[in-house]
C-alpha cells in the first residue's frame, strides 16, 4: 500500500477576521481613538478664560466646535492607520489596532476619514463661522502632511503636534469672536510642547536599544535633546502664565482675594508634578498622567477653583 504524503504549509497565514456590521462599526469607533477626545475639551479655554462661557449661545457653540474639532481629529487617526496598517502590524502595540488586524478594512478607513474631513469644515461654514471652518481646514491639512511626510522631520514634527493643540485652545474662541490673549496664545503653545517633548523623551526612555518596535525619526533624538526642550518649554510657559496673570490680575476689583495672582502657585505646582513623570519617562500617555495622579487631579481642580473665582471676581 503506497504511502500517502502530506504537504504541510510551513507558514501558515492569519486567519481573516470575520466583519460583521457591528464589529465594523466598533472598530471605527475604536480607530477614531475616544480616549484621545479629551485634548477636544481645549477648545473651552479661550471663552473661559475670559469669562464667557455661560450664555446660551457659548455652550452651544462651543458644543459644536468639540464635535465638529473630534470629527477632525477622527478623520486624520482614520487615514493615519490605513496608511500605516502595514508598518503597525509589525509594532507590539499598535498591530492591535483594528485596521492592522483587518477588523476594519483599509479602504473603508479611507473613505470613512475623507468624509469626516469634508463634512466637518463644511458643517462649521453653514452653522459656526467661516474663520472657525478656515482653523478646521487648516487643521486638518497640516495633519495630513504631518501623516504623509512631516512626522519624519525632526523638530519639525514637535511643532506640528504642539500647533494641533494650540489650534484646539484657539478655536472656541474664535468662534464666539473673543480676542486671545499674547500671554493666553503663549502659554497654551509652550504648555502643550512641554507635554508633547515629555511624551516624546518617555518613548525614547521606554523604547531605548528597540528602533524597530517605535517610530523612526524618536531613534534620531537623543534623550538629552528632549529633555531639554521640555524643561524649556515648562519654564516658558510658567513664565508667561506668571506675566499673563500679573498683568490682567493688576487691574483693581472688588474680589475677596487676589484670586489670578494666587492660581500662580496652583499653575507651577502642576508643571512640577507633571515633571515629576516626565523625568520618570513616565509620560509617554500625557491623558493617563492627568487622569489618573490624584495629586496632579486635585491641583488642578485647585487651579480651576482659583482662576474662576477670579473670572467671576469673586
Amino acid at each position: 500500500m503506497a504511502e500517502r504524503t502530506v504537504l504541510l504549509d510551513p507558514t501558515p497565514t492569519a486567519p481573516v477576521p470575520v466583519r460583521t456590521l457591528t464589529g465594523l462599526a466598533r472598530g471605527l469607533l475604536r480607530t477614531t481613538r475616544p480616549r484621545q477626545w479629551v485634548k477636544n475639551l481645549l477648545v473651552v479655554a479661550a471663552p473661559a478664560a475670559a469669562g464667557q462661557l455661560f450664555s446660551r449661545h457659548a455652550v452651544i457653540q462651543l458644543a459644536l466646535v468639540f464635535v465638529l474639532f473630534t470629527a477632525c481629529a477622527a478623520a486624520v487617526y482614520l487615514i493615519n492607520d490605513a496608511r500605516d496598517a502595514e508598518a503597525d502590524r509589525a509594532h507590539p502595540v499598535k498591530r492591535h489596532r483594528p485596521v492592522a488586524t483587518g477588523q476594519v478594512p483599509v479602504p473603508l478607513a479611507y473613505a470613512a476619514g475623507g468624509v469626516l474631513a469634508v463634512l466637518a469644515p463644511t458643517a462649521a461654514a453653514l452653522l459656526s463661522s467661516p474663520v472657525t471652518a478656515a482653523l478646521l481646514t487648516a487643521y486638518l491639512g497640516m495633519q495630513l502632511a504631518y501623516c504623509v511626510s512631516l512626522k519624519h522631520v525632526l523638530v519639525v514634527d514637535l511643532a506640528v503636534v504642539t500647533t494641533g493643540f494650540l489650534m484646539r485652545a484657539m478655536i472656541g474662541g474664535l468662534a464666539l469672536g473673543i480676542p486671545l490673549s499674547r500671554w493666553f496664545l503663549i502659554t497654551t503653545g509652550f504648555g502643550a510642547l512641554f507635554m508633547v517633548a515629555a511624551k516624546r523623551y518617555s518613548e525614547a526612555v521606554q523604547l531605548a536599544g528597540n528602533a524597530g518596535a517605535t517610530r523612526a525619526l524618536l531613534t534620531e533624538y537623543t534623550t538629552g535633546y528632549l529633555r531639554f526642550v521640555w524643561q524649556l518649554a515648562a519654564g516658558v510657559a510658567v513664565l508667561g502664565y506668571c506675566l499673563w496673570a500679573l498683568e490682567e490680575g493688576g487691574v483693581p476689583s472688588a474680589g475677596v482675594l487676589p484670586w489670578r495672582q494666587l492660581s500662580m502657585v496652583a499653575f507651577i505646582l502642576a508643571v512640577l508634578r507633571y515633571a515629576v513623570f516626565a523625568d520618570r519617562g513616565a509620560a509617554g500617555e500625557p491623558e493617563d498622567v492627568v487622569l489618573r495622579d490624584r495629586a496632579l487631579a486635585l491641583i488642578g481642580l485647585v487651579w480651576l477653583a482659583m482662576y474662576g473665582l477670579a473670572v467671576v471676581n469673586w
